[in-house]
């Protein structure tokens, strides 16, 4: 038997930052039509605006991390959900070349998915990158959502709930219930790299 048969390479020719607009429009409009959401309703429960939620559907619009975890959140669907485009078995290559990245508005902070957008699943895998001096504040997640992030490269001071803020050394590691808004800093002077897993209640799709 051939013993790479199985292994899928997810290099192909299509430009990601090109697609994901197209994956993300299709998959926001055919979880929300299945929950039986109006635009304005889901402009409601999301605290996105209609006309950007309209934009997203029809792919003339990349939104940021930010207004994804709000859409997720209000679609009750982990945030990989948003993003899958395709159904993969067997050994996964990711080449890092083709990774869908998502990006803050200002550039500074960037995800990265190490996990093949394969449909429901309760646990995500990134890469999370921080420039210096940044602060990243995310919306709380769905209930019973818990965040396992270790730094690898600089300082990262997390803060969830009301909790005091927690500074992570390189190499050191946290867990923390994310189903509160939280926020992540780099009070350091170069970039912070760390990774993350998202693990869910439950896997929603």
């Amino acid at each position: 038997m051939d013993g790479v048969s199985n292994v899928i390479d997810l290099a192909d020719s299509a430009d990601p930052a090109n697609e994901l607009p197209q994956v993300l429009g299709h998959n926001l409009r055919r979880l929300r039509t299945r929950q039986g959401h109006s635009l304005e309703r889901l402009a409601k429960l999301s605290g996105v605006s209609r006309a950007m939620l309209s934009q997203i559907e029809t792919g003339r619009s990349a939104p940021t991390i930010n207004l994804l975890w709000k859409i997720a959140t209000a679609l009750g669907v982990p945030f990989a959900t948003l993003l899958d485009s395709q159904k993969v078995q067997g050994t996964v290559v990711l080449r890092s070349r083709n990774a869908k990245i998502l990006t803050s508005v200002d550039g500074k902070f960037t995800s990265r998915a190490l996990f093949p957008f394969d449909g429901e699943r309760k646990v995500e895998f990134y890469e999370l990158r921080f420039s210096a001096g940044h602060t990243e504040n995310a919306e709380a997640h769905a209930p019973g959502t818990i965040e396992n992030i270790i730094l690898i490269r600089g300082q990262l001071e997390i803060k969830a709930g009301h909790e005091p803020p927690h500074l992570l050394s390189e190499g050191d590691a946290i867990l923390f219930e994310a189903d509160v808004p939280h926020s992540y800093k780099n009070p350091g002077d170069s970039e912070a790299v760390a990774y993350l897993v998202m693990t869910y209640v439950e896997a929603v799709g």
